[in-house]
């Protein structure tokens, strides 16, 4: 019997390895897999490399397991916002490196990944910075239909961390709203993928038009209680 439906986010995480390049879901703060990633903090992998929208808001997620100093490198769209001081400090003192990604890049990099496509040709970046590699070398060229383009290659996960809204215990998962985002395209893109809901439901109660991320992609799902806020601005389990 499939059963992917782990008893706590310390055991759906237990293999995450050092050095894993590990694919967390969110835009911002929306759809980010908060207690996976402080699951993670918990679990003590190193030397990691994060693939994000962003670089993390304020101390907490994201920004709390930069500030652990074990993450090696990032690789995302959007490093520097308001509240991107944790990122800010560990970069400027030179111990996280970053690889910037214009977003619709990052989101093709990922879908390629997952698709089997073994680079692709973008107009994106041409003509600027990002199209040198890490070592300052030039990235690929070509001239296409009378139009320049850089050559991308895809960005492999060992493991994605999403946040779904309802699953089931063959690991289809249905997400709420904007908190999709990166969430499914990392979920193909990786070699395992481990996700938390709100609601786990019998097999048969998710209509299968409605399933984003279908089981095949998921390897471990995990409960999490809904955090309610109420009417005096507290937040509660639900």
């Amino acid at each position: 019997m499939i059963d992917k439906v782990a008893d706590s986010v310390a055991q759906a995480l237990a293999g995450v390895a050092d050095g894993a390049t590990v694919l967390i879901g969110g835009f911002g703060t929306a759809g980010i897999p908060t207690e996976l990633i402080d699951g993670l903090i918990a679990q003590g992998a190193r030397e990691l490399t994060v693939v994000n929208n962003n670089a993390g808001n304020g101390d907490t997620g994201l920004a709390a397991l930069l500030k652990t100093g074990r993450v090696r490198k990032i690789i995302c769209s959007f490093p520097r916002q308001a509240d991107s001081w944790v990122f800010d400090e560990l970069y400027r003192s030179g111990r996280i490196e970053l690889e910037l990604v214009p977003q619709g890049n990052l989101a093709e990099r990922l879908r390629a990944a997952g698709a089997g496509i073994g680079a692709f040709f973008t107009p994106t970046g041409f003509g600027t910075e990002l199209a040198r590699n890490a070592d300052g070398s030039p990235k690929e060229t070509r001239r296409i239909a009378g139009k320049d383009y850089v050559l991308e290659y895809p960005i492999h996960g060992d493991v994605a961390l999403v946040k779904a809204e309802r699953g089931d215990r063959w690991g289809n998962l249905t997400y709420r709203k904007a908190a999709r985002n990166f969430g499914p395209v990392m979920a193909t893109a990786a070699k395992q993928t481990i996700a938390t809901v709100h609601e786990i439901v019998p097999l048969g109660e998710l209509d299968p038009e409605a399933i984003v991320t279908p089981g095949i992609f998921v390897s471990r799902v995990v409960r999490i209680p809904r955090v309610a806020t109420t009417a005096g601005g507290f937040k509660a389990a639900a």
